[in-house]
């Protein structure tokens, strides 16, 4: 799974899953572009893997302009968009948590993708070639009460990476979307600072608990990257694969079965669980 003659942007990747990223891409071989919205943790990150930053908001249209601009410059071509930036927004209740906040959430995680793709793309499909990964979670495959900005905002980049993929399908361009597990990041912190009262006593004990059992190994999200980033993964696009409970170094030996709808996101009917009703 070597990344070698390849160029990547990494957004949010001052830290946590991110650098990880980043490093794994590195040592992988690949010339990396990152950029973040803290400056100082940015330049620290650069400055460990020697390689360029860019500080941005990707959820404004100019940053993520020039994200890419900057790639292209010192690059010369991008073949790799990750978009890891993202946050977990207000906690609470949907009719007291602060609105403004709620919208930003959105902003970040969904329109921020959704800009660094617009910028991005010209450039792959001049290359006919290219690979976009989207970061996804928990809160694209099941509900997340108390944290619905967050919740709302993976699902909806899931599903915008699955339409994408159909959109770039011609010009030999993959998109997928990882869940990497419950990691032990800065946005885990944020639920045990916001306490059971905000985000619920059943997500608070689950927090606590994987808080001192150490999380899922961010490594492997990092490595399902690689996979998706390398020509090994050439083809398999329109996906939501977990990093740690899918078999993804086996995809290429399936790639007949994947053209169809496993790992993607559906509508459950009765039959899917086996009941006699539902059906006209």
């Amino acid at each position: 799974m070597t990344l070698d003659g390849r160029n990547a942007i990494i957004t949010g990747a001052s830290q946590g899953l991110g650098l990880e990223i980043a490093r794994a891409y590195v040592r992988a071989g690949a010339k990396v572009v990152i950029c973040a919205r803290d400056a100082e943790r940015l330049e620290a990150a650069a400055s460990e893997l020697r390689i360029v930053a860019e500080p941005a908001d990707v959820s404004i249209d100019d940053d993520a302009r020039r994200v890419v601009a900057r790639a292209v410059a010192e690059l010369g071509h991008i073949d790799i968009l990750v978009n890891n930036a993202g946050i977990y927004g207000p906690m609470g209740n949907i009719e007291t948590i602060n609105w403004q906040e709620w919208t930003r959430a959105l902003e970040i995680n969904l329109y921020g993708s959704v800009l660094m793709c617009r910028h991005a793309l010209p450039h792959m499909r001049a290359r006919r070639y290219g690979k976009i990964i989207q970061l996804s979670g928990g809160g694209a495959t099941g509900p997340l009460p108390r944290i619905s900005a967050y919740a709302a905002s993976k699902v909806a980049v899931v599903r915008f990476a699955e339409t994408l993929a159909e959109e770039v399908r011609a010009d030999g361009i993959d998109v997928n979307s990882i869940a990497p597990g419950p990691l032990n990041t800065r946005l885990l912190d944020e639920v045990l600072e916001a306490g059971p009262e905000s985000v619920g006593a059943s997500f608070y004990e689950r927090a606590v608990k994987q808080k001192a059992d150490g999380g899922a190994d961010p490594a492997h999200g990092a490595a399902l990257a690689v996979f998706l980033a390398s020509a090994a993964s050439d083809g398999i696009t329109g996906k939501l694969l977990s990093a740690i409970w899918d078999p993804w170094e086996d995809l290429p030996s399936h790639a007949e079965d994947l053209r169809g709808d496993v790992y993607t996101l559906r509508r459950i009917v009765p039959r899917d669980r086996g009941f006699d009703w539902g059906d006209r």
